[in-house]
């Protein structure tokens, strides 16, 4: 009985060993037709700059893995707003993606302030970041304050 399975196992190795250089034989040469969608990079993760107020974006709305650096303990997330004049991050808590619009909830990482934005993809690539309800987003500059507008132009890097 013992024989019969070890024959068994090797026999149906051996079957997949062959239909796997079946298929790469099959797959050589040959050129894998991909789909427009497929070659168009996902407009919604992103790291994005705004030069102007030294901030940036770091996004993934369809995986929503993003890692804050330094504050791990939040776990993965669609994103967040950082600065480089600022260690304080706004953290993107949810995210919801329509066409090239996407809805967020923002909280600052004490969780005393949060704000419901929109970020857009405008036709020439860069990115429209409006604020629409609640605490305005702000940075540290010089050991004061700085709001930012509610609307800010980020371009992708």
């Amino acid at each position: 009985m013992k024989e019969v399975k070890i024959i068994l196992i090797t026999a149906l190795t051996a079957l997949a060993l062959t239909t796997n250089a079946q298929s790469a034989d099959t797959l050589k040469g040959k050129k894998v037709k991909t789909t427009a969608l497929e070659k168009q990079a996902d407009p919604f993760k992103a790291h994005m700059v705004n030069d102007e107020f030294q901030v940036w974006l770091d996004i993934d709305f369809i995986n929503k893995n993003i890692i804050i650096p330094g504050q791990e303990i939040f776990g993965e997330l669609p994103g967040y707003f950082g600065a480089k004049r600022d260690t304080r991050k706004w953290i993107i808590s949810e995210a919801t993606v329509k066409g090239k619009t996407a809805k967020l909830l923002i909280i600052n990482d004490y969780g005393s302030e949060d704000l419901t934005a929109e970020l857009r993809l405008n036709s020439n690539g860069t990115y429209t970041l409006k604020q629409l309800d609640g605490s305005t987003i702000k940075i540290v500059v010089n050991n004061k304050w700085l709001k930012i507008p509610k609307e800010i132009v980020f371009k992708r890097q």
